[in-house]
């Protein structure tokens, strides 16, 4: 693992629907964002959303923060890459039932997406810079949210979480950063990228307290022209293998893991937004 490179952001936090002053975005609620974060581990910038819950600025609560990938798709339909995850309605309606938490979208860097979202080298898809990305995420961007947002800043309430590569840089993250975070939640994670080495990792590392969010779809590659069922079941398969290495290590179902396999469901934003709601509730403590 390369040194790290310890420079808090710089952020210039400006409301979302006044840096994009066109009427078709569609975010709701109160939702801010950094624009053109500059990540020294990397190299490069990237937009970062925040979204504070409904009490944020009626109380002196701190809260629980949730940091998701692939931050385009999370809240506007506009920037996201077919639909949105509506993260900020469902976070509007859990929170009239005592579920709050700070949501930190991170954009991905587009054509660097593959290298930061996995740890692992592919031959064909790229990838191996997911350590540096955690770094720039953890030694960057998470002191800069911890000092401009009122903010559980312990593992018990620091959360990660994305879809396809995103779940799986999420998993390395809990696995390999866990004094940082102590959630994790993961959506259709693609565990098969860089030859599946991801799973020689789970056997070897011990149990790590806290909880995970895990599910997948029956027909995640129900779009690919090539033998899309047989794929489907190559991914739900690898999914299960890992639900089931996670029991084995003594992850309780229910309390301290919750498996989702939702029929028919592709590998599409449309499908994480309709499972959202269970998995935030899941990951977020409810204050009563």
């Amino acid at each position: 693992m390369q040194p790290t490179t310890s420079i808090i952001a710089d952020i210039n936090w400006r409301p979302y629907l006044q840096y994009y002053s066109s009427d078709y975005h569609s975010v709701v609620g109160n939702v801010l964002i950094g624009p053109d974060v500059y990540s020294p581990q990397l190299n490069n910038r990237r937009h970062v959303v925040v979204y504070l819950p409904p009490s944020y600025n009626t109380s002196q609560r701190r809260y629980p923060v949730i940091y998701m990938q692939d931050g385009q798709n999370l809240f506007d339909h506009v920037t996201a890459f077919v639909d949105d995850w509506k993260v900020d309605e469902t976070m509007e309606k859990l929170a009239t039932q005592g579920y709050e938490a700070i949501i930190v979208g991170v954009n991905n860097a587009e054509s660097q997406r593959n290298d930061e979202y996995s740890p692992y080298a592919s031959e064909h898809f790229d990838g191996g810079r997911g350590d540096a990305y955690l770094d720039f995420i953890i030694d960057t961007l998470k002191p800069a949210i911890d000092r401009d947002f009122r903010t559980l800043t312990d593992r018990q309430n620091t959360s990660i979480m994305g879809s396809s590569l995103g779940g799986l840089i999420s998993l390395y993250a809990f696995l390999t950063r866990q004094e940082t975070f102590g959630q994790v939640g993961l959506m259709s994670p693609s565990l098969w990228f860089g030859g599946g080495k991801i799973f020689d990792l789970v056997e070897e590392m011990p149990k790590i307290p806290g909880k995970i969010y895990l599910d997948a779809g029956t027909r995640e590659y129900a779009d690919f022209i090539d033998r899309p069922l047989m794929r489907s079941r190559y991914f739900y398969r690898d999914v299960r293998r890992l639900y089931r290495m996670l029991h084995r290590k003594g992850y309780h179902p229910l309390r301290d893991v919750l498996y989702v396999e939702e029929q028919w469901a592709r590998h599409r934003e449309a499908a994480w937004a309709r499972r959202l709601p269970a998995a935030l509730h899941f990951l977020i403590p409810r204050h009563l």
